[in-house]
């Protein structure tokens, strides 16, 4: 079975996303698959490895924040 630390956080982040669209009743949905594009751009893709993916990550995060209070302005 192929496991690997990016793996394992790219299912995490996914879900954290998930769930946070749930609770915040946003689309949870887009918000995980945003969450898979950014894990896989920056592991995949561009190569950058496990810290460059967890920073995208936070930048997702702080872009939907910014997103969700300019829409409620």
């Amino acid at each position: 079975m192929f496991l690997s630390f990016p793996l394992v956080f790219l299912v995490v982040f996914a879900i954290f996303f998930y769930r946070a669209g749930e609770f915040e009743g946003g689309p949870s949905l887009m918000w995980a698959v945003l969450s898979v594009a950014v894990s896989l751009v920056t592991w995949r893709w561009l190569g950058w490895g496990l810290f460059s993916m967890v920073l995208g990550q936070v930048a997702l995060f702080v872009g939907i924040a910014i997103v969700r209070v300019i829409r409620k302005s």
